[in-house]
C-alpha cells in the first residue's frame, strides 16, 4: 500500500522553476515534466498538476488561484455551518411551538 509523501513548498517551487527553465530542452512540457519529476521522486501527474496550479496562479492558464480556492472553501465550510444552524433552530422553534399548542389554555 502506498502512502503519500508531503513535499514542502519549496520543492514544489524548486520543481515548477526546473520545469519551466528545462522545457525547451525536451520534445514537449510532458517530456520535461517527467524528467524531472523522476529527479525529485515524485510522479509525473503530481509535478503536472503543481505546473497547472503554478500557470493559473500566475494568469497564464484560465481556472482558480490557489488564493480563490482557499477562500471557496472557507466560504463553504461557512455556509456548511450556517445550514447546519438554521435546520437546528427550524426544529427548536418547531418543538416549541408545538409545546405551546399543547399547553391548557388559561382563563
Amino acid at each position: 500500500m502506498k502512502t503519500s509523501i508531503n513535499f514542502s513548498l519549496e520543492v514544489r517551487e524548486r520543481a515548477v522553476r526546473m520545469v519551466r527553465e528545462h522545457q525547451g530542452e525536451h520534445e514537449s512540457q510532458w517530456a520535461a515534466i517527467g524528467s524531472i519529476a523522476a529527479k525529485i521522486g515524485c510522479t509525473a501527474e503530481t509535478l503536472r498538476r503543481w505546473v497547472r496550479q503554478a500557470e493559473q496562479d500566475c494568469g497564464e492558464r484560465a481556472g482558480a488561484t490557489s488564493a480563490e480556492r482557499e477562500r471557496i472553501k472557507a466560504l463553504e465550510r461557512e455556509v456548511r455551518e450556517l445550514r447546519q444552524a438554521n435546520e437546528i433552530l427550524r426544529k427548536a422553534s418547531a418543538y416549541f411551538a408545538q409545546a405551546e399548542l399543547d399547553r391548557p389554555f388559561k382563563r
